[in-house]
């Protein structure tokens, strides 16, 4: 029998944990020649998610979880769950069923089918966000496909079905700070994209905040394009051109009309657009300098504290 892997990062996800696995198991017990395997990943929840995931491990062949010493974030709980997939498949699910599970065996029989390697989830509306939030997010795939030469398509999900092969491919890239969407597009392979529209959560709240998702967009920026220095650049070069004509000017106007050691206020206007500027920039090249910096150090993605399930295998 081939093997599926199911990996659900869950962080404080004790009122969905359990809905997750009723219905997604009731979807996969119509998977003909398929078993199975599900990886729950605690990313340090300080609810009862790793109780009911022990429970669940215990009542249900093929149900394992890994438990992290402290929140590490989806991203480390995605690749945790990757590592530790036996499948000949993997597929990644939120536990907040805004993942439709319905849809693996449509995405199953794509890359069983052997045309697909990927096949992937993109929402095709944003109902039930905020019209402010929707903007944003709009925008920021309209930036970061202007800016990277790696694409990442609007409404992409992390919700996938891969083969192996991906898999191992995604592995091999062991940077310290990712960013998934941009990762599985960079490694290639044929993806057949399905559309949905946007699901309600089953329980529970988003962990996701405003702030949040800005931070974890400009991480995908930085990730994924060098852009953001070359525009610190030109912006670099057009203010030292536009000094220079400004200094003929004054020079100019000083041999015509005199009187130029006026304007005080104009004056301190300029010297703070510039100063702003400057500090832009140098808040640009910071956040690449603080990206390298974390990498350098090479410390581990995640930790686990403690894991089990399926064998029961356990480590401190």
């Amino acid at each position: 029998m081939a093997l599926l892997s199911l990996i659900v990062p869950c962080y404080n996800e004790e009122a969905a944990v359990e809905l997750f696995y009723a219905r997604t198991a009731a979807v996969c017990a119509g998977l003909d020649g398929v078993d199975v395997e599900y990886i729950f990943v605690d990313d340090g929840s300080t609810d009862r998610t790793l109780e009911l995931l022990r429970g669940l491990a215990a009542g249900h062949p093929g149900v394992r979880w890994l438990s992290f010493s402290r929140n590490f974030g989806k991203e480390a709980a995605m690749l945790a769950g990757l590592e530790h997939a036996r499948g000949d498949w993997a597929a990644v699910m939120d536990a907040d069923l805004q993942d439709p599970p319905e849809l693996l065996p449509e995405l199953l029989a794509l890359v069983r089918s052997g045309q697909w390697d990927c096949a992937a989830v993109r929402r095709v509306d944003r109902r039930g966000e905020p019209p402010i939030r929707s903007w944003f997010a709009r925008q920021f795939y309209k930036i970061i496909n202007r800016m990277s030469k790696t694409e990442i398509v609007d409404g992409a999900r992390d919700y996938r079905l891969m083969s192996r092969q991906v898999v191992d491919a995604i592995l091999r890239l062991p940077e310290y700070n990712r960013f998934s969407k941009g990762i599985f597009s960079w490694v290639g392979f044929r993806t057949k994209w399905v559309e949905t529209v946007n699901a309600e959560r089953s329980a529970g709240e988003s962990k996701w905040s405003f702030f949040k998702l800005l931070v974890y967009a400009l991480d995908g920026i930085i990730a994924f394009s060098t852009a953001p220095l070359a525009i610190a650049s030109v912006l670099g070069l057009a203010l030292c051109a536009v000094s220079f004509f400004a200094i003929i000017f004054v020079i100019v106007r000083q041999l015509v009309w005199g009187g130029s050691a006026f304007g005080w206020p104009s004056l301190v206007c300029i010297i703070l657009f510039i100063a702003g500027i400057q500090l832009f920039c140098m808040g640009i090249l910071g956040q690449y300098l603080a990206k390298t910096y974390l990498e350098v150090k090479r410390r581990p993605i995640y930790i686990l504290r403690e894991q089990g399930g399926d064998q029961d295998e356990k480590e401190p």
